[in-house]
């Protein structure tokens, strides 16, 4: 089976060995006098990822380079990027079986907690990345607007207004930029995204290798 991995639309250029998906919950345990323990569902919380990334200083022939060799240094600037932004971003696995059929896929914004840079004597040039990511869920606060009350016994009430949905179309063209994948655009401009869609994007627009694109490429849908 093949791991294809993408920290903000940029390819890990060796699949990680392991991958840890914690999924986290908020359950609470209480004792009632009269019925003893009970379990209190709650929203299901946070889910913590962690992966240790190989990152090569040569160009082996195992690693993979969608855009050309870039060395450890490209992908440890990223990082610093990622993690002064103060920003998510999408972490995205896709698992192909040996037939290049689409297993299953992970696809879930994140933020960077934390990760270190080890280098070891027994693996020459490249580095050691273990990296800690959290899952991230968009929040904000609703809009109450109070009615003022129609009659002297009557009260104010107070209505959450909802946001309007945008009526803006969806472009219908899309200018690669370095880091971009088939993968990450699709998701960006559909929502979703299956091996299908990419290989039917990339017949589309003449693309030989879903895996290759090139910034300044224009990608129409």
């Amino acid at each position: 089976m093949a791991y294809s991995f993408f920290i903000d639309g940029i390819q890990l250029p060796v699949a990680p060995s392991s991958l840890e998906m914690k999924i986290n919950n908020q359950n609470k345990t209480i004792t009632l006098i009269n019925e003893g323990e009970v379990n209190l569902l709650k929203q299901a919380g946070l889910t913590d990822i962690s992966l240790e990334v190989l990152l090569p200083n040569v160009k082996y022939p195992f690693a993979v380079y969608p855009d050309g060799f870039q060395p450890a240094t490209f992908y440890l600037e990223k990082l610093e990027k990622l993690k002064i932004s103060k920003k998510p971003f999408q972490f995205i696995v896709t698992r192909l079986k040996p037939s290049g059929d689409l297993l299953f896929d992970t696809n879930i914004k994140v933020s960077l907690e934390d990760y270190s840079i080890e280098e070891d004597a027994e693996n020459g040039f490249d580095i050691t990345v273990p990296i800690t990511l959290k899952q991230y869920r968009e929040y904000g606060t609703k809009v109450i607007q109070v009615k003022k009350a129609t009659s002297a016994k009557a009260k104010p009430v107070a209505v959450a207004v909802k946001k309007r949905a945008s009526t803006k179309a969806p472009p219908k063209s899309y200018k690669v930029v370095k880091g971009d994948s088939l993968w990450a655009i699709c998701k960006k401009h559909f929502g979703t995204v299956t091996r299908t869609m990419t290989d039917e994007l990339a017949a589309k627009n003449g693309i030989k290798n879903p895996n290759i694109i090139y910034p300044g490429q224009v990608i129409k849908f």
